[in-house]
């Protein structure tokens, strides 16, 4: 007798695949402390229980683990961290729907898709703020905390025939989260940041609440959104502050709203842009757009452009990467050892930050150095007491072998290179 047929067709493959998406992003246990390692152990009989339960539309995902990380701008972020294997379900219902959820969404809209970046949107802000002289910049008070749900999955609804996706979709909604405390927080709105469908589904709400919505109010004006994070230029003072309102009460009606002291009206100032006005600045996605001193391209003459660089908050983030690594006092390793430990993540920082305004990342080369410096100090008997010989000797080992670091590429590391 053949075994009864499954009522959703999901090949398997579409699991596996998934699987090795959520490897190659490693992560956090969740709820059942299982490591992608022991979820490892049974991979052939994990994933099959997955395969088989979503087939059988038997699939019911367990709470999701709170755990709250440090904010750069200060405070905690609460992540929802699913189970390894609830991160393999929502991966197979994302891989579902991307492709027809990404086709509608419009052009401006940069966040969590495919085929655009963080770095598009700063190269395209960029320009505009060329074109207009003021910008409002908005954040979304907890957008992933605050999403509605009869209003989210009515345009999930819409867009979705995938009927297995969507039933998995509203399961997900659903799912209670499991505090730190230990208690269970039951969840009537929201999804949580840190699920694998919880990007998409924001974008597909905010589509709807801004994007849409901006060109059908304010059509003759450009926008730019990551996520929360979001930008309208406009001509005037008085036109950013009609949009700032009018944008307030959009949110209102969509059950979300500004925050309050992230988001501001900003001058571009620079030097065909005599007014003088006190907010001159702001912060986008790691960097900082205001007035600097650059260089012309042909005449090489310096004037005041308004551009972007690396932000403050970024730089003391990196810094406390770095000492976060507690390099000083691990003198049991070798410098190729830390090499290796710190090169992939100055790769890292030195392709996203240093796309603009590349000399603003100097004050963290400096410091990987200090680090470096204080670090041979420590490990060799000779140095102990004489930082300053230190130094010399790794300018020496920076002439000798210039590639060892990453950062000592970037051509100027505090005199090393």
């Amino acid at each position: 007798m053949n075994p009864p047929s499954k009522p959703f067709k999901i090949d398997k493959r579409q699991v596996y695949e998934a699987y090795l998406q959520v490897r190659s992003k490693d992560g956090a246990a969740g709820v059942d402390g299982v490591t992608i390692e022991q979820f490892e152990a049974d991979l052939k009989g994990n994933l099959y229980k997955i395969w088989n339960r979503m087939s059988s539309g038997a699939y019911f995902p367990p709470p999701v683990r709170a755990v709250s990380i440090p904010k750069k701008s200060g405070g905690q972020r609460v992540l929802g961290v699913p189970t390894v294997a609830d991160r393999v379900a929502q991966t197979v219902v994302k891989e579902m729907i991307e492709p027809a959820l990404d086709e509608i969404f419009l052009a401006d809209s940069y966040g969590y898709r495919p085929g655009k970046s963080a770095l598009d949107a700063i190269g395209v802000t960029r320009e505009r703020c060329w074109k207009y002289d003021w910008v409002l910049e908005f954040d979304i008070k907890g957008l992933f905390d605050n999403i509605d749900h009869a209003l989210l999955l009515r345009a999930v609804r819409k867009h979705v025939t995938c009927p297995w996706a969507l039933l998995y979709i509203e399961r997900w909604l659903a799912a209670p989260m499991l505090q730190e405390d230990g208690a269970t927080t039951e969840r009537t709105r929201g999804t949580p940041q840190g699920g694998v469908v919880s990007p998409i589904l924001a974008n597909l709400f905010m589509h709807y609440t801004f994007d849409l919505w901006m060109a059908r109010a304010f059509p003759h004006l450009r926008w730019c959104r990551y996520a929360d994070d979001g930008l309208v230029h406009c001509r005037t003072e008085n036109e950013a502050w009609i949009v700032k309102e009018a944008l307030a009460s959009r949110l209102a009606e969509c059950h979300l709203q500004l925050h309050p002291s992230k988001t501001k009206i900003v001058y571009c100032k620079d030097d065909r842009r005599k007014g003088d006005y006190e907010t001159v600045a702001f912060d986008f996605l790691g960097y900082c757009f205001r007035p600097r001193s650059v260089k012309g391209p042909r005449s090489q003459n310096l004037f005041c452009g308004f551009t972007p660089a690396v932000s403050k908050p970024a730089l003391n983030a990196m810094r406390s990467t770095i000492r976060d690594l507690k390099l000083r006092k691990r003198t049991e390793v070798t410098l190729d050892d830390v090499a290796r430990e710190l090169n992939p993540m100055t790769r890292g920082w030195i392709a996203y930050y240093g796309r603009y305004t590349r000399s603003a990342l100097y004050p963290v080369v400096r410091y990987i150095d200090q680090t470096l410096a204080v670090w041979i100090k420590r490990k060799f008997k000779r140095f102990h007491h004489r930082l300053g010989r230190a130094r010399l000797f790794l300018a020496k080992i920076a002439r000798e072998n210039p590639r060892l670091f990453v950062h000592w590429q970037l051509g100027a590391s505090g005199g090393l290179a």
